[in-house]
């Protein structure tokens, strides 16, 4: 059995931006952004199969299934038809994802499993590196899909399209809380108002989980205004996560609503899970850790 018969798995990790900065607007009318982006160990899985035609088949299961919209539109299969468009592979797959990560929730999720798709993919069909210029097709899926085929702490720029590996982070525990809502993207950049901020890169790494909460904490999310204007329970979100023993910062992940609180480790966030001031509320809540850069 060759490689490329072989079933391939992939682990596709909800991202997070520790800070996002709005830095312009291009005249196309697509936003400018300087963010820093790491992996959680929360994370979708994607299995791919070979096929005895050129079908691409996908079924969705996993606790979050129902989220993840009709299944042929679903950025895996637009992934894996974009990318036997390019290369002209023929050679069709099963696809089996697994959802764990809530849908238009700031995470990317989508935009991971068109990643792991990608790169899955290329491995099944036996495709070279040369063959495709894979973060051009992975940007004409999403701004958040080239940084998601690392996988890796990163500096994003430009419209999601500019990549530069960030310096080494500390171990840190994230608690994920979203309070069951859904924002477009698009809505929440719709409804941002305000001056734009500058690039807020940084090369020395911090020495621990307080490190880095320190430094980010002269940086900002610069679309959560909007985003609360829009769903203004993301409010409570952040206040119930900064009032929580440990926490070290609240904020939001991307275009929200997903907010996370900062933790010196993984144990902490799982405490801090169980707390009284979250019981009984209808959020979605995940305690994890930041994926490190050897993964």
């Amino acid at each position: 059995m060759t490689v490329a018969d072989t079933p391939v798995r992939l682990r596709a990790p909800a991202k997070l931006n520790l800070y996002l900065h709005v830095t312009g607007r291009r005249g196309d009318g697509y936003h400018l952004l300087d963010s820093l982006v790491v992996f959680t160990d929360l994370a979708d899985t994607l299995e791919l199969s070979p096929s005895p035609s050129p079908a691409l088949t996908l079924d969705v299961e996993g606790p979050l299934a129902g989220q993840a919209g009709p299944v042929g539109d679903n950025l895996v299969l637009r992934a894996a038809r974009l990318l036997a468009q390019a290369t002209g592979a023929q050679r069709g797959a099963r696809m089996r994802l697994v959802k764990r990560i809530p849908a238009a929730a700031g995470l990317g999720g989508g935009s991971s499993d068109a990643a792991a798709a990608l790169t899955g993919l290329m491995r099944l069909w036996d495709i070279a590196p040369e063959r495709v210029d894979l973060p051009a097709l992975a940007l004409r899926l999403g701004a958040d899909v080239p940084v998601c085929l690392g996988g890796r702490p990163a500096f994003v720029g430009g419209i999601g399209e500019t990549i530069d590996p960030a310096p080494d982070l500390p171990p840190a525990g994230l608690l994920l809380v979203n309070p069951g809502t859904r924002l477009p993207t698009p809505a929440v950049f719709a409804a941002r108002r305000g001056d734009f901020s500058g690039s807020a890169r940084f090369a020395t790494p911090p020495a621990d989980a307080a490190g880095l909460a320190a430094l980010l904490a002269g940086r900002g999310n610069d679309l959560t205004g909007a985003a609360r204007g829009l769903a203004p329970q993301i409010g409570d979100v952040l206040a119930a996560l900064a009032g929580l023993p440990g926490c070290l910062l609240a904020r939001m992940t991307g275009s929200g609503a997903t907010c996370f609180g900062l933790f010196d480790d993984a144990d902490a966030a799982a405490a801090a899970a169980k707390s009284p001031a979250l019981a009984g509320r209808d959020w979605w809540i995940a305690a994890t850790r930041i994926r490190s850069a050897e993964g």
